[in-house]
């Protein structure tokens, strides 16, 4: 069995930071394709901001520019 690949992508415009995490447990190192695994957890946390100006012509409080 094939790994499968992954990705995140952020649509839209505007230039942003990111970062993201992964808490495991109850997991090998190394997860076998076909094994079972019991009461296994894991935590995702994903978080990104935009920094910069924003592209679309609005202030920085979400409203139209003048």
């Amino acid at each position: 069995m094939e790994e499968p690949r992954t990705a995140v992508r952020f649509p839209g415009t505007g230039r942003r930071t990111s970062t993201s995490r992964s808490e495991r447990t109850n997991l090998p190192g190394e997860v076998v394709a076909g094994e079972d695994y019991r009461d296994a957890l894991i935590v995702y946390r994903l978080a990104t901001r935009l920094t910069g100006e924003p592209e679309d012509g609005r202030d920085d409080a979400g409203g139209a520019g003048a």
